[in-house]
């Protein structure tokens, strides 16, 4: 993975508009929370494989981004973006590391289901 190039990301986001894309979202502080402190709770969300449409796309911010699919009834959003690629299977990744490199959101969109 590179560091987010806002303009290249907009533009990789623009062509999936209006397109039935595959979802990979999750976001997690995990099992790092209680290794710093046994009392903190640990917080997940994930998705996958959810087929969306998005009437518009958005990335903002100066590093870390955030980024926001405007879909037909409300809106996927994602925030603390580090870091993108564009896989040999054609996958949009986007990634946000915090400072240890671990990860700790990640935003995927796919025009064909993402592997299991």
């Amino acid at each position: 993975m590179k560091a987010i190039n806002a303009n290249d990301v907009q533009s990789l986001l623009t062509a999936m508009v209006d397109t039935d894309v595959y979802l990979h979202l999750e976001t997690t502080n995990g099992s790092y929370a209680a290794l710093h402190d046994e009392n903190a709770m640990s917080v997940c969300v994930f998705i996958r494989n959810d087929v969306i449409r998005f009437e518009r796309a958005s990335i903002q911010g100066s590093g870390p981004y955030r980024v926001g699919l405007k879909l037909p009834k409300g809106w996927v959003y994602a925030t603390g973006l580090t870091d993108y690629e564009v896989n040999d299977r054609g996958e949009l990744l986007l990634a946000g590391h915090d400072a240890d490199g671990r990860l700790a959101v990640g935003l995927e969109l796919s025009r064909h289901p993402f592997r299991e």
